[in-house]
């Protein structure tokens, strides 16, 4: 009886951020960079390659062999490929993949009637757009970082309001917005010197790249917050 309780109890908690107990520390788990990493790892990985590098690789491959057309087609293929295999397993297809299937058909319609530079026109000027929106989360006084920190590292409502979390998120929403600026103006330039294959080739690391780098600061500045905070993980009860 005490044991089915204990799982049942167990099955009601979750992971938190929240300050150190200062007794019994069993139930509480110390934050470490690697451990970090690999959690983002293992929970970022799959999407990343679902989502950037197999696409990248077939827009390589189609339009080396076959042409624009039917890379931009075998993109949008993967991606409707992608909500049906959630729709077929019982999982719920995101609010943002669903937008991101809707701009990329977009994209696909636009780059099929005015060509591949539109095409690849397009991410420039959303990748700039969103950089506006961080930039202006900051200027509100509502990092968008600290509106999306909770579905990456649940935190207790105390703790989120620390002026140290808080200059955290607002760091980290000046540094993603950065982070757009970088690849919207690395991308334009690769796309107007480059020959197109060329292009897709090279952005494709580019922006790998300049995502993973940026991915690693976030880890190591959230981190040294959570430890000159004095945060550790624990199990809480919903």
């Amino acid at each position: 009886m005490d044991g089915s309780l204990a799982v049942e109890n167990r099955e009601t908690e979750r992971p938190m951020l929240i300050a150190a107990p200062t007794g019994d520390r069993r139930t509480a788990t110390s934050i470490s960079r690697v451990r970090v990493l690999q959690a983002v790892g293992r929970r970022s990985l799959p999407s990343l390659i679902e989502a950037t590098i197999i696409p990248a690789v077939l827009l390589y491959v189609f339009l080396v062999t076959l042409g624009p057309t039917p890379a931009m087609l075998a993109v949008l293929l993967w991606s409707y490929g992608a909500v049906i295999r959630r729709l077929v397993s019982g999982h719920g297809v995101p609010g943002i993949l669903q937008l991101a299937v809707v701009g990329l058909t977009v994209r696909t319609i636009v780059g099929i009637a005015s060509g591949t530079f539109m095409y690849f026109l397009q991410p420039v000027a959303t990748t700039l757009a969103l950089a506006l929106v961080f930039l202006g989360s900051l200027t509100f006084g509502r990092p968008m970082i600290a509106r999306m920190a909770s579905d990456f590292c649940p935190l207790a409502p105390d703790i989120a309001c620390r002026p140290g979390v808080v200059r955290l998120f607002s760091g980290l929403t000046l540094l993603w917005a950065g982070v757009h600026l970088l690849s919207a103006a690395t991308t334009f330039t690769l796309l107007v010197s480059l020959p197109t294959t060329t292009f897709v080739a090279v952005k494709s690391f580019v922006s790998l790249a300049i995502t993973i780098s940026a991915i690693v600061l976030t880890v190591s500045w959230s981190i040294r917050t959570a430890r000159a905070e004095d945060l550790v993980f624990a199990r809480v009860a919903q």
